[in-house]
């Protein structure tokens, strides 16, 4: 049975990989992994009339994503990144624009979605363009439940943008380079723990995600401070685990499941993707389960 109804915003694109092309874009993503959990889940992005956008369409079309919000612009070419993989464990980005995803009209259909939607995921990198952030704060100022993705790829952020964004957001996510960078521009930083604590204070977020890569995440929820050590596994590369944990942890957190756990969920989520090439591979909870409990085995011996 379908549950909640999920709509993801901003870039759908292709990662240009040394071995090939393969979809990405974080809101796709993470949509694609909501939809695997059984969620109703909808992405609001731009592409090109070209053959990359049409790929892109076919692509999540047999993903099972409802694709009518995704809109089609003549004047700008799809989405593309320029993946670096000689770290396969540090991957690196270079976004190419303007793209079509850079050009997010406002439509009336995806604006009465999102009022009914009971969740709205986005990132920062869909701030990047004016058209698109204009678009993203109407949609913002009608959601219910507003969930961010951090990304911050240079040069595309700067520190007022964050800033209006984490003031439009109750779940948020981010890695540890990310919350080091921006709390340096609000306080003076501490333990991430500490950080973790006044970014909440200050910004009235009452639940915030940082992932530690190998080391797991941490997660501040109700000012209380939870933490996950991860899972021991063997990476291929690490494109999308950050999207995978985020779409685990919002399925848990809107089932209600304790947070404690989603936090582990959502840990053996993005190590169980690393092991994987590219970003949206089909995990089941059984595979969540079994890797959790293969850890939980060792931890005893």
């Amino acid at each position: 049975m379908e549950k909640e109804n999920i709509i993801c915003f901003g870039e759908m694109l292709w990662d240009m990989l040394p071995t090939g092309k393969m979809p990405g874009g974080a809101p796709m993503n993470v949509a694609i992994h909501l939809k695997n959990f059984g969620y109703i889940t909808s992405i609001i992005s731009r592409v090109g009339t070209d053959d990359l956008g049409n790929e892109l369409m076919d692509f999540v079309k047999e993903k099972g994503l409802n694709t009518n919000f995704i809109q089609h612009g003549q004047t700008h070419l799809t989405g593309v990144v320029k993946v670096n993989m000689d770290d396969k464990n540090n991957v690196s980005y270079k976004i190419v624009k303007p793209v079509a995803w850079d050009y997010i009209l406002l439509e009336n259909d995806a604006l009465e979605a999102v009022k009914k939607s009971d969740c709205f995921v986005f990132g920062s990198l869909s701030a990047r363009s004016e058209q698109t952030f204009d678009t993203l704060k109407k949609l913002l100022s009608i959601a219910k439940f507003k969930v961010l993705d951090i990304n911050l790829r240079t040069p595309y952020y700067d520190k007022e943008t964050i800033e209006f964004l984490l003031n439009n957001t109750d779940l948020l996510k981010l890695n540890h380079l990310e919350i080091d960078e921006i709390s340096q521009w609000f306080f003076k930083p501490g333990t991430v723990e500490e950080n973790l604590r006044l970014l909440s204070e200050i910004f009235k977020i009452k639940t915030i995600c940082v992932t530690l890569g190998e080391e797991g995440a941490l997660l501040l929820h109700e000012n209380k401070i939870y933490r996950s050590a991860g899972y021991e596994v063997d990476v291929v590369d690490t494109i999308g685990s950050g999207d995978s944990f985020l779409a685990s942890f919002i399925s848990n957190i809107l089932k209600n499941t304790p947070v404690d756990i989603a936090l582990n969920e959502a840990c053996a989520m993005g190590a169980l993707v690393a092991t994987y090439h590219g970003a949206s591979p089909k995990i089941s909870k059984q595979e969540i389960q079994n890797l959790m409990n293969k850890s939980l085995s060792k931890s005893n011996v």
